[in-house]
């Protein structure tokens, strides 16, 4: 669908009608951004994408022609301001998405950027804000199954990034005259990746894919087309207004079945290296506290994050999406892996 501009000729009645479509789409040309684009233009929405890498936004246009591009950062109040003019629909998913590196980084990005979000959408009275938050605030050194939206520590500073992403909601739920909803989708996956399974492929190839208890945790994933279904369904639901959501493919297994899964459809073998989960945690602890100490920001070998979520089992319950937003998934698991397998040998 053709997006169409405002243009001066138009009534009010037909201006109205092409604002009550227009959704802009934080962290555009993201992962996510790119299947959150695609499901919104193929249900009948005008799209506008907001970023401000140009070449990154040449590109998506490319992908996509029929969206319109905002360019700006997150990081100003007033790229902010302008990007939301005539908008009804925000889609935030725009972040600093890593395991590694400066507070006052994802303070800035995260916290202010998203402040930054609400303010103009209070200005420019924007109808609904859609915020993708993030399910590695329930991360700690325990088994959780079943997790509902309201278990976790508030106070959570295993990283940075939950930190910031536990603020930015907690900023959020000051809005009370802002219509919004988050989501915490789990374990993204599919054509595009650049996190999750490239680095157990890198992992498999180089290493060994790391077990801790023979891979009898449990884990949930999400496949990618899902979550952007969700966030559709949250902008238009009438009851999630102010709520928080668990998304995942509501398949959870235990991670080495997961893994035989995934490796078998890319035809390759699975290579597995045992690691004591204590002796794993207390060396990521070691590493952290150096890399700290001598300011180092590039992404440490191991992190305690990292291996509190391929060490210990991390299930969401997702009754309240399928309640309140009539979700369920689109694509299961089998199919999802099906899906990158076959793209990833074409390359």
């Amino acid at each position: 669908m053709a997006s169409v501009p405002l243009g001066y000729g138009d009534s009010m009645e037909k201006i109205m009608k092409k604002i009550s479509r227009r959704v802009l789409v934080t962290g555009a040309y993201g992962f996510l951004g790119k299947y959150v684009i695609a499901e919104f233009l193929d249900n009948g929405y005008i799209v506008v994408a907001f970023g401000r890498n140009k070449q990154k936004m040449s590109a998506l246009k490319q992908q996509y022609p029929e969206i319109e591009l905002a360019y700006g950062d997150l990081c100003s109040s007033s790229d902010c301001l302008k990007a939301t003019k005539n908008i009804n629909i925000v889609a935030h998913l725009g972040a600093l998405s890593t395991v590694w590196g400066k507070r006052s980084d994802f303070l800035k990005t995260n916290v202010d950027g998203t402040k930054n979000i609400l303010e103009a959408c209070r200005k420019n009275k924007v109808n609904k804000l859609v915020y993708i938050s993030s399910p590695s605030i329930y991360a700690g050194k325990s088994d959780k199954l079943d997790i509902d939206e309201d278990d976790y520590d508030r106070d959570n500073k295993l990283n940075y990034y939950i930190e910031s992403k536990i603020l930015a909601e907690k900023a959020i739920e000051k809005y009370d005259d802002i219509n919004w909803t988050i989501l915490r989708p789990r374990g993204l996956f599919g054509v595009g990746d650049t996190s999750i399974v490239p680095r157990l492929i890198h992992a498999n190839k180089k290493i060994g894919l790391p077990l801790f208890g023979g891979g009898k945790n449990y884990v949930d994933m999400t496949c990618v087309e899902n979550v952007a279904y969700a966030v559709r369904l949250a902008a238009e639901s009438k009851k999630s207004s102010h709520k928080i959501y668990n998304i995942t493919n509501d398949e959870p297994q235990e991670f080495k079945g997961l893994l035989e899964e995934l490796f078998k459809q890319l035809g390759e073998t699975p290579r597995y290296k045992n690691i004591n989960l204590r002796f794993a945690i207390s060396a990521a602890t070691a590493i952290e506290s150096i890399y700290k100490v001598f300011h180092i920001y590039k992404e440490p070998p191991i992190t305690k994050y990292t291996i509190c979520t391929l060490g210990y089992s991390q299930t969401l319950n997702i009754d309240k999406a399928k309640r309140d937003l009539g979700y369920k998934p689109k694509m299961t698991l089998s199919e999802g892996i099906e899906k990158y397998a076959t793209s990833h040998q074409k390359c």
